[in-house]
């Protein structure tokens, strides 16, 4: 028996009502037709996809890979049906994740604004470092940015090359302190980490994958006196501004979405970062990914 396009069906419904009582319902089967139709599947595969409790259904790992390929299939068939057969209109999709930049969600928003929503479902996922990857493996997004120097770079590329993941470059930028411009720092055009040290350093909380190899900010092993972690940009924003901190970051920062209260002060260590994408490697990427990719390139450093 060869898997078909209803078990694919079937097992993403699943996935995304994590019950399946809830999935029999959405897909008008009886769940004892669901449930041996994803067994049937799981044996095919020979692996699991879900691991079920009292509490309902989970995602295994390599469940949860499975059904990135699941979708990205049920996607294709649409797309040709609508084309081919039934000559309806199905909304093409781009879904990207990213770590805390907001040039990218600015490139993301031109997309937006350059194709509008009618014909195309649009997804963004600033986030984790270790969600931004997991991400792009499950292929919930067909992008993730990120950036590799040379402390992460060996880490994170065994880790690329674990889950089938292409790191491909970008920009490469110089490090900058990112700030208030209410700071007492923000007027000088260098500044040191001896200087920084009298202000608490913000960096973004990566929750259970908290290592020193997944930090967003480079330094990231450097003793700091004083140091907030924070979980999303406007928080960062706010702290920048209401107990003069700071993070550091690329140099590339976009007026339009954070305002002109804030500014870039290069540092003077010698230290750089590479800003990149992962995509699953051998997957070819889609029009609208290129065009973000393009438009990234627009990009630079101060």
């Amino acid at each position: 028996m060869r898997m078909t396009l209803a078990q694919l069906t079937y097992a993403v419904t699943v996935a995304g009502e994590s019950s399946l009582n809830a999935a029999s319902k959405k897909l008008y089967i009886s769940q004892p037709s669901l449930t041996a139709a994803i067994h049937s599947l799981e044996d095919e595969i020979q692996i699991s996809l879900f691991v079920r409790s009292k509490n309902g259904i989970q995602l295994t790992a390599e469940g949860a890979e499975f059904i990135g390929y699941a979708r990205q299939v049920l996607e294709q068939y649409e797309l040709l049906d609508a084309k081919y057969v039934s000559r309806k209109s199905v909304k093409k999709r781009f879904s990207v994740s990213m770590q805390h930049y907001s040039f990218a969600v600015d490139a993301f928003i031109k997309i937006v604004n350059r194709f509008g929503m009618d014909g195309y479902e649009f997804e963004v996922h600033e986030t984790k470092t270790h969600e931004v990857i997991e991400n792009v493996k499950t292929l919930r997004s067909e992008l993730g940015i990120l950036y590799l120097n040379d402390f992460n770079r060996t880490v994170l590329t065994k880790l690329f090359s674990q889950n089938n993941l292409t790191f491909t470059p970008l920009l490469e930028c110089s490090v900058y302190a990112y700030l208030a411009r209410t700071n007492p720092l923000a007027g000088q055009s260098e500044v040191s980490m001896e200087e920084l040290a009298d202000y608490p350093c913000l960096a973004f909380n990566q929750g259970e994958r908290n290592s020193f190899y997944f930090a967003e900010e480079v330094l990231s092993t450097y003793s700091y006196r004083k140091l907030i972690r924070a979980n999303d940009r406007a928080t960062m924003l706010n702290l920048m501004k209401g107990v003069n901190g700071y993070t550091l970051c690329s140099g590339i920062i976009s007026e339009d979405l954070n305002g002109s209260d804030y500014c870039a002060v290069k540092l003077k260590e010698n230290e750089t970062m590479q800003i990149g994408y992962i995509s699953r490697t051998g997957v070819s990427l889609s029009e609208l990914a290129k065009m973000y990719i393009a438009e990234l390139k627009t990009y630079q450093t101060l």
